[in-house]
């Protein structure tokens, strides 16, 4: 995957816009089909609707071309998004495959997705340049997709056109952070947290014995919003093991943001999540040290060198909190 998404069960058509993703090829393998001469059907594609609600989607009953098609269908008043940005969205998303297609993700039925890092080679040339606030659909042929390999993990085959309407909601710097008032830096019980704005934090253990309960610690107090169950909140994070001191999952090196809905564990993250974050305000850096109970468990996370009796340490810097469509 793009990065170690250690914090739950991020449903899995959520990574389909992300290169790299479960067993599927990432960018630098598919080739771009942009230059091909077969349009087909997918000029043909449409979406009605207003910003922000589910559009109505019409695909015809027709084979797609081999051909990047992308339309701005409603053109947004925001900032311009780069290649270094993340940003929050709305989308649905079809797999079109011979002359049939169905719906297999649609996000404003529950809560948005961040989007950004490594993406999908026809995703970033539909994304990148458009403005915050547009809806953009994009026809995805498989050579700007999964290419011939296809990924079976989600479903997707050597043959698969992939068919998004994109709302585009925010953006986000790669190197966004904690904006908030520095009140501590940890230390005592706790490791300590140096970092310069824009970068991730780095931990200092002074004592080898994590405390028995969750702890929350604030180390930078943000002046925004509570955050409450229900919100879809945009964070930064670097996650330690106790015992072995080390970085063992980093939104940071991941090169986006990470996104998750608060109050839905285990679902979508860790209890300890949930717990030590509600109720801390937007803006603010929080550090997190969590109990086996409150992480995975007596069964760890082998994938990660987590043991059924790891404590975990994270930092987390609270970007943004959104409410749920």
């Amino acid at each position: 995957m793009r990065r170690f998404l250690a914090l739950g069960a991020i449903p899995l058509l959520a990574c389909v816009v992300l290169a790299g993703c479960g067993s599927s090829k990432s960018s630098s393998s598919a080739a771009s089909s942009s230059a091909s001469s077969s349009v087909g059907a997918s000029s043909a594609v449409t979406a009605t609707g207003s910003f922000g609600t589910a559009p109505k989607v019409s695909i015809p009953k027709a084979k797609p071309g081999s051909k990047l098609e992308v339309k701005t269908l409603i053109q947004g008043g925001g900032g311009t998004l780069t290649k270094t940005d993340a940003m929050a969205a709305n989308f649905v998303l079809y797999f079109w495959s011979g002359t049939s297609s169905s719906l297999k993700a649609n996000t404003f039925t529950s809560n948005p997705t961040v989007i950004g890092g490594t993406m999908l080679p026809g995703l970033e040339t539909a994304l990148i340049g458009k403005k915050v606030g547009s809806r953009v659909l994009a026809v995805i042929p498989p050579a700007d997709g999964y290419g011939t390999s296809g990924n079976s993990e989600l479903g997707i085959t050597g043959s698969t056109t992939l068919v998004f309407i994109i709302d585009v909601l925010k953006s986000y710097s790669d190197s966004a952070s904690a904006t908030g008032t520095q009140v501590s830096n940890g230390g005592g019980d706790l490791p300590t947290v140096s970092a310069k704005a824009g970068s991730a934090p780095t931990l200092t253990f002074s004592s080898t014995k994590p405390p028995t309960g969750l702890v929350a610690k604030t180390l930078i107090k943000g002046s925004g919003p509570k955050v409450v169950k229900g919100e879809y909140v945009v964070a930064q994070y670097t996650g330690s093991i106790w015992r072995t001191k080390a970085v063992f999952g980093s939104s940071w090196s991941s090169g986006s943001p990470f996104g998750f809905l608060i109050g839905a564990s285990p679902e979508q993250v860790i209890p300890g999540w949930d717990m030590g974050l509600e109720g801390q305000t937007v803006g603010s850096r929080v550090m997190l040290s969590i109990p086996p109970a409150d992480g995975y468990g007596s069964a760890g996370n082998s994938q990660a060198g987590i043991k059924g009796t790891d404590s975990l340490v994270f930092v987390v810097d609270i970007i943004d909190a959104l409410k749920q469509s």
